[in-house]
């Protein structure tokens, strides 16, 4: 497990635990194997920083503002000079 102040750009396997600080509203993504998918991002915080953790389709609806959760086996990226938390393809997230 590790804080979120750790989290850095292109980690894997990466496991934390935090609450939803936040949350945009969901939107449509085209999805570059064609498709579409829901997207939206929350704000994920555990005691000392936050990051925004991206989620897909079900996770959506999974959590709300205030929901403890656990990622597994997730990854980081950077999209638009911001690091992020993802769930992924591999990873689980799990409400606590």
């Amino acid at each position: 497990m590790v804080k979120i102040a750790e989290l850095k750009d292109n980690m894997r396997r990466v496991d934390v635990e935090g609450e939803i600080a936040d949350m945009s509203e969901t939107r449509s993504v085209n999805l570059r194997v064609g498709g579409q998918a829901k997207v939206a991002d929350a704000t994920l915080k555990d005691e000392e920083t936050s990051i925004k953790l991206t989620l897909w389709d079900d996770q959506i609806d999974q959590v709300h503002v205030g929901s403890k959760v656990k990622v597994e086996n997730g990854y980081t990226n950077s999209f638009r000079g911001e690091v992020r938390l993802n769930v992924g393809r591999y990873g689980k997230l799990q409400l606590l």
